[in-house]
């Protein structure tokens, strides 16, 4: 009953189809395999920021694509990997709590490679979630999702032998998948290109639950605007800067003000972990400091919908990825219940 007081209050002349079907989709993977492409392209529009870096999306983030017999939420997670410090924990637990959470789980693999060692411990850490004696979560549907389609060179033959070399990593899910659906499916598509997308949406919205909308039709996320503000600063600095500077940065938007009705005002601060760092953020006379606010502008524009005034800060935390309180206070809450 609440249910559909919920449905009626958002939609209140939509009448949903009998097999309408809404849920949680984890999207799982590596670092650096194509999550946060293919939430942009399901979604039609960029609310994930992406990086050629590894370790690019640190925070679970909600997009939601609403259809005339379905709602997707799809929750773009953290690469899980072996983490080296605090804000590295905080990253993998995000993963996992989503896994828990999930009506489907998405392993998006990347179909050029064999199974790498990340790709082995994600397969690990599933079998561990579901035979736990405590807190032991109930198997979600599992989709592997091959991505990069469009740089695939193999045939049929080469696709399903690549198919069955993932699977394999899966071989205990049969013994654990709800009654009357499969242990794994698969889909092969490209999110940089959109080949096979909507074959895979077919496929994940026939495994989601029948249930109503849980989002008005024309929200896409739930993330705010001075937290996407933020996102796409670091995302600007990650294409930017070298090597050794993006895993070491974070960004806080500590001032977002709508100054009159065509300017918002918004000041952010970079923080960094080392003195030399800085010093390469900053660039020769504040150049790249500058080139940071001039790529990030025009986006953070059309996301607000006015003209922006932006101005960038740098400062230096020492270590602060593995200090539980400068965590704390960038928003990385490294203390989980689970």
């Amino acid at each position: 009953m609440e249910e559909e007081q919920l449905h009626t209050e958002l939609n209140p002349s939509l009448t949903l189809p009998e097999d309408h079907r809404s849920g949680f989709v984890a999207v799982i993977g590596r670092p650096n395999v194509g999550k946060s492409t293919l939430l942009n392209r399901v979604l039609g529009q960029k609310i994930a920021i992406t990086s050629p870096k590894p370790q690019t999306t640190r925070d679970p983030m909600l997009g939601i694509l609403t259809t005339e017999d379905a709602q997707l939420l799809f929750l773009d997670t953290p690469g899980i990997h072996r983490p080296l410090h605090k804000l590295g924990e905080y990253m993998v637990q995000g993963a996992a709590d989503t896994i828990a959470d999930a009506d489907v789980v998405l392993w998006l693999v990347d179909i050029n490679s064999l199974p790498t060692e990340e790709d082995r411990a994600i397969a690990e850490l599933l079998q561990q979630l579901t035979s736990r004696k405590k807190r032991r979560i109930k198997l979600p549907p599992l989709v592997l999702g091959f991505n990069q389609v469009d740089r695939w060179g193999g045939d049929a033959e080469a696709t399903a032998v690549r198919v069955r070399e993932y699977e394999a990593l899966l071989g205990w899910a049969a013994d654990k998948a709800q009654a009357g659906r499969p242990a794994v499916s698969s889909a092969v598509f490209s999110a940089s290109t959109g080949r096979g997308i909507d074959s895979l949406l077919a496929l994940v919205r026939a495994l989601l639950p029948t249930g109503p909308r849980y989002y008005p039709d024309d929200q896409i996320t739930d993330v705010n605007l001075r937290y996407m503000a933020g996102e796409i600063i670091r995302e600007k600095a990650l294409y930017l800067l070298q090597d050794e500077v993006p895993h070491s940065l974070a960004v806080e938007v500590d001032e977002f003000v709508e100054r009159t009705p065509v300017l918002t005002y918004i000041s952010a601060v970079l923080y960094l972990e080392r003195e030399t760092q800085k010093a390469i953020v900053l660039g020769s006379g504040g150049s790249m400091i500058k080139r940071i606010g001039a790529s990030a502008r025009p986006e953070i524009e059309e996301l607000v919908g006015t003209k922006v005034y932006l101005e960038l800060w740098v400062k230096v935390w020492e270590r602060w990825r593995k200090r539980q309180n400068l965590l704390k206070q960038l928003g990385y809450a490294v203390e989980r219940s689970r």
